[in-house]
């Protein structure tokens, strides 16, 4: 990412702290998280970044696949996470889609003091290949990109002294999920991520819209 983009994403990081929301589930995870509804409030260059059509015209070059921005009532579409207390973590897991389509994961670095590692495993769901385990950072301005419904994947424990921020693009395939499990979804992410408040109460302005 341009060396511009990547610091007005660490301003934006400055302007939402205040915003963050801390989530504790033992033996899983530990960190902050900042919802797309308060990121359309306090920093709408990550809305206008996200939408870029350059952005995903390019994205869709490396998945092969037509790509849509999620819908405006998904709290996750865009978001930062935040590692910034020692052993804030993400335990192993899949970014579960619950629309009809695939759902593409793109993690971009913005702020990365740590000796934080994603580490993943390849062809977890496919018996007929041997799983592959990896580890990667991507320092500020990188990115990674996958199918959370296919790549099993953490971070690790953040040391001390250490301050860790990603953002987190998703985009899918279909738009559509049924208003159950879209319950589902919403609950998750208020009891793990972003709290009821940034989930439920999104009286939003400009970029509320998909």
């Amino acid at each position: 990412m341009p060396r511009e983009y990547t610091e007005r994403l660490a301003a934006a990081v400055r302007d939402v702290t205040p915003a963050v929301n801390r989530n504790y589930l033992p033996g899983h995870k530990a960190g902050g998280s900042v919802s797309r509804h308060t990121l359309d409030k306090l920093a709408p260059f990550i809305a206008d970044l996200y939408r870029s059509p350059a952005l995903i015209k390019w994205l869709e070059a490396i998945t092969g696949d037509k790509l849509q921005a999620s819908p405006a009532d998904d709290p996750h579409a865009y978001a930062l996470y935040f590692y910034t207390k020692p052993g804030d973590h993400i335990g192993w897991h899949y970014d579960t889609s619950y629309y009809d389509g695939s759902r593409y994961t793109m993690l971009l670095g913005v702020i990365d003091n740590s000796s934080c590692r994603l580490d993943y495993e390849l062809h977890t769901k496919n018996p007929a290949i041997p799983d592959q385990p990896g580890s990667v950072q991507y320092p500020p301005g990188a990115f990674v990109l996958f199918d959370g419904d296919k790549l099993r994947h953490r971070v690790s424990p953040l040391g001390e002294n250490e301050t860790r921020v990603s953002l987190t693009f998703e985009y899918v395939m279909n738009p559509n999920m049924k208003p159950f499990k879209r319950f589902i979804s919403n609950m998750k992410d208020s009891i793990a991520y972003f709290g009821f408040g940034q989930v439920f109460c999104r009286k939003g302005g400009k970029n509320e819209a998909a």
